[in-house]
């Protein structure tokens, strides 16, 4: 990987696959984690990339009157089901 600053960030290069590495310092200010999704989006100056938020669909099947902090802990235990369930289903021949 190559980066480099100039006057108005840090730059770095796609590889042959099409792929790019957000350097340390953005993935830390923006809390991106292996496995988070980002947004690419077409704009008058360029692209512009966000991160995906995974919220959308949340609030669809649970109460409105439900607590900010008990949604986030329904969506921490749901996410760690299917973390186990992909885990365990996976068998080696």
């Amino acid at each position: 990987m190559s980066t480099e600053n100039d006057s108005e960030g840090e730059t770095t290069r796609i590889t042959r696959k099409g792929q790019v590495t957000i350097p340390k310092e953005l993935r830390d200010e923006f809390g991106l984690e292996e496995g988070d999704e980002l947004l690419w989006q077409k704009a008058e100056d360029g692209i512009r990339v966000r991160k995906a938020t995974h919220s959308a669909g949340r609030g669809m099947l649970v109460d409105d009157d439900i607590s900010e902090e008990k949604r986030e802990e329904m969506a921490e235990e749901m996410e760690a089901t299917i973390r186990e369930k992909r885990r365990t289903a996976w068998t080696p021949e």
